[in-house]
């Protein structure tokens, strides 16, 4: 009975070796699990672009229309002031415009400025004179004329052959001649012509030819355009 001893412990030392290596085997395993995205999730996943046919539809501006352009037909318009006190000539050409306002005695401005979009002018000429006008229908320029210390309003009409603007410049016994004339649709002239600066009411011209005489001397006044 005593050699029983060791055998027994023996016995119980294989019993518990197997023992741990059926437990070792058992709890090594380690499970996986997956997991599956629930249904009607709303946010995309980072980095996943959203697709063309969800994103808003853009809608361009329609153009915006280009002004209208009103022009004033080239040629040359005459007439006189609403006041009759003076006559105004103006003449335009490829957009631009010249202007004559004369009263026949001692006031007169040349004025020159460019023809807008809209079919107006803003004219300019010395002594802060200035011109502004409009052009109504197509053989028409209504307006007023700031010179010197007056303010004038006129109508003026397309002129027909008759009439005319013209200028001349020369020197005549050592004087420096200046002279301007506005020849109106009934044949009037309205001129100045200027002797060393000195105004004073201007000779008739020949309209057909320009032709003046001025102390004895005959010079060719010229018809004005821009």
């Amino acid at each position: 009975m005593k050699r029983s001893g060791p055998l027994l412990t023996l016995l119980a030392g294989l019993l518990l070796g197997l023992f741990m290596l059926s437990l070792n085997a058992t709890t090594g395993e380690k499970s996986t699990s997956s997991y599956v995205k629930p249904p009607g999730s709303g946010k995309p996943s980072p980095g996943t672009k959203a697709s063309p046919s969800t994103a808003p539809a853009r809608t361009s501006a329609p153009p915006s229309p280009s002004p209208t352009r009103t022009s004033v037909p080239e040629g040359l318009y005459t007439g006189r002031t609403d006041d009759d006190s003076s006559a105004v000539a103006i003449t335009v050409r490829d957009d631009k415009a010249i202007a004559y306002v004369c009263d026949g005695h001692n006031i007169e401005s040349w004025l020159q400025g460019d023809v807008r979009d809209d079919g107006s002018l803003r004219l300019t000429g010395k002594g802060g004179a200035s011109l502004d006008g409009k052009v109504k229908g197509t053989k028409e320029i209504r307006g007023t004329a700031e010179v010197g210390s007056g303010n004038y309003a006129f109508t003026i009409d397309k002129a027909k052959k008759s009439s005319g603007l013209y200028r001349a410049n020369s020197t005549v016994a050592g004087a420096k001649i200046e002279g301007g004339w506005i020849v109106l649709p009934d044949g009037e002239q309205v001129g100045i012509l200027r002797r060393d600066g000195e105004p004073s009411p201007a000779p008739e011209i020949a309209p057909e030819t320009g032709a003046v005489t001025v102390d004895g001397q005959q010079l060719t006044a010229r018809p004005v355009t821009p």
